[in-house]
């Protein structure tokens, strides 16, 4: 695994904590992960996986984890308009966007708005839309034990991740990402019922990636995704719950790597 060098920035006025690492040049497709409600630290282990392919950076959302909490971060589009800012201070261009849950649902709010420096999107098991014909699961309502035994369908790794107990800077930073989640999801809970008018604006490749088992967003919201997208690809993986990089990592990590090989292939520049 290649390891992520941690920076800080500040964009729109928010002191912004970033890991960046892999191949850089123009040889490395650049691969910006956007992180679901637990924060950058589930996802670490797997963006440095990415990161012997790619050149990976990893933010954490104002509000999450060591960014700053802007007094201007009000719901998911100031999330959205926030990510804009910041692929343009880095200068990046033709950027691979992965979004898990939360981070899904941010990606395609930035995508609905603008796509100038956006190549491609990855969407796992993300929020964003409502449905009709599902029930979301209610991580707010589910008590921590309970929520990470109903992320994971494998339960003896729901042990093992449960034994590890957090330290206090962990526990602290855990307070801080539910606040802010709860300032981006509260109400509506995950959902934003305008977004599936603009969804059409969103003119890149997108490959959706969903848990068979997810008890977040179970499969229909998987599938409706993709009927509102009707140019994108919807791979499921089988025995796995709402965190494929945490308990499907290798198979996760080829959909992605064969995705973003897959639009080379097709002569798109990476």
């Amino acid at each position: 695994m290649a390891a992520l060098t941690k920076a800080v920035v500040e964009i729109s006025g928010c002191k912004t904590t970033l890991r960046r690492g892999g191949p850089q040049g123009q040889s490395a497709p650049t691969l910006l992960y956007l992180h679901g409600a637990g924060g950058s630290g589930n996802v670490l282990r797997f963006a440095e996986q990415l990161a012997e392919r790619f050149d990976v950076i990893l933010p954490d959302h104002p509000g999450f984890g060591e960014s700053d909490l802007p007094g201007w971060l009000d719901n998911i589009h100031d999330a959205a308009y926030f990510y804009l800012d910041l692929l343009k201070h880095l200068n990046l261009r033709d950027v691979h966007v992965v979004g898990s849950s939360l981070g899904g649902w941010i990606a395609m709010e930035i995508a609905v708005r603008s796509t100038e420096r956006i190549k491609s999107l990855v969407l796992s098991g993300a929020a964003g839309l409502n449905s009709k014909v599902a029930r979301r699961g209610d991580i707010f309502m589910w008590e921590p034990s309970q929520r990470i035994r109903n992320m994971i369908v494998d339960q003896s790794l729901a042990d093992k991740i449960l034994s590890i107990k957090p330290t206090d800077e962990q526990a602290a930073i855990a307070v801080k990402n539910e606040f802010a989640t709860a300032r981006l999801a509260w109400e509506p809970r995950f959902f934003d019922p305008h977004l599936h008018k603009w969804l059409h604006r969103i003119d890149v490749p997108v490959q959706i990636v969903w848990g068979d088992a997810d008890k977040v967003f179970p499969l229909p919201f998987g599938e409706q995704l993709q009927r509102h997208l009707p140019g994108s690809a919807l791979t499921v993986i089988p025995k796995c719950g709402h965190l494929p990089h945490v308990e499907q990592a290798d198979r996760f990590k080829a959909i992605i790597t064969g995705f973003i090989d897959s639009l080379v292939g097709r002569g798109a520049a990476a």
